[in-house]
């Protein structure tokens, strides 16, 4: 560091003489070249430190890659659901003319990132407006404050468009929902309920019926049937349906009774008989 600032102050002092003049213009120099670097730096620091917050609420796994220069902001936009590729057009803004518009590009897509991770932060649209003028600060509050990562909101309305819209899947980093098919939907004002999955209604259990016990018939009587209506003179009755019974036939007497044995005689002086 200290080797920086002596090439800086030499580079300065070789362009002007050596009097008072110059002697006190390379020390402005060179102290103005100290706060530069000192406040890219500090802010660089604070930003990756808020960065890793944000990152641990989103679910973003291992805290070195907030640290990293570009990657960190690459995993910002894909969390703001938009292309992480979009960083590398930064590289561009030291053409001239061209630089200008494409800074001003990039301006507006990081923008649109950080409305997005507002919104999964529960923070209101009009949060951005912090971000715009202050953006180290709109980072501080949105990784220290007790707001939760809410990833089920409505798509981004650029979310089906093939230029802006994020489609990369990398290890370790969650994945935003995104429609499946069909135009984009508009990307809600403010935080709300989260448009999850809806269970459906619960139905309760409706038992089977149980088959009720019919009992047997029982066999009861049967009346006769009604005689017929007689018939017309000249025509002979019909025959009956059903036969007549058979007569029953009377049981056989009962055959004589046996002889009753003979009487043994009382006096057995006399014969038998």
């Amino acid at each position: 560091m200290f080797s920086f600032i002596g090439d800086v102050s030499a580079a300065i002092a070789s362009s002007y003489n050596y009097d008072g003049g110059g002697a006190a213009a390379a020390a402005f120099w060179a102290i103005y070249a100290i706060f530069i670097f000192v406040f890219a730096v500090g802010g660089y620091v604070l930003s990756a430190l808020f960065l890793m917050k944000i990152f641990e609420k989103a679910g973003v796994e291992g805290k070195w890659r907030a640290w990293v220069p570009y990657y960190n902001l690459m995993i910002f936009f894909k969390l703001g659901d938009v292309s992480p590729w979009l960083v590398f057009a930064s590289l561009l803004t030291w053409i001239p003319v061209l630089g200008w518009l494409v800074g001003i590009g990039f301006a507006i897509v990081a923008v649109l990132a950080a409305w997005r991770v507002g919104l999964k932060l529960q923070k209101d649209s009009v949060w951005v407006i912090l971000y715009v003028f202050l953006s180290l600060v709109w980072l501080g509050i949105n990784a220290f404050d007790k707001s939760r990562w809410n990833p089920n909101i409505a798509p981004a309305s650029w979310a089906n468009n093939g230029f802006l819209a994020d489609r990369t899947v990398w290890q370790g980093i969650p994945v935003q929902p995104r429609p499946a098919a069909g135009p984009g939907y508009g990307a809600p004002q403010g935080y709300g309920a989260p448009q999850g999955y809806a269970p459906p209604a619960p139905q309760g259990y409706a038992p089977p019926a149980q088959p009720g016990y019919a009992p047997p018939a029982q066999p009861g009587y049967a009346p006769p049937a009604a005689p017929s209506a007689p018939s017309a003179p000249g025509v002979p009755p019909a025959a009956p349906s059903t036969p007549p019974a058979a007569p029953q036939v009377p049981p056989a007497p009962p055959a004589a009774p046996p002889a009753a044995p003979p009487v043994p005689p009382t006096n057995p002086t006399q014969p038998p008989a």
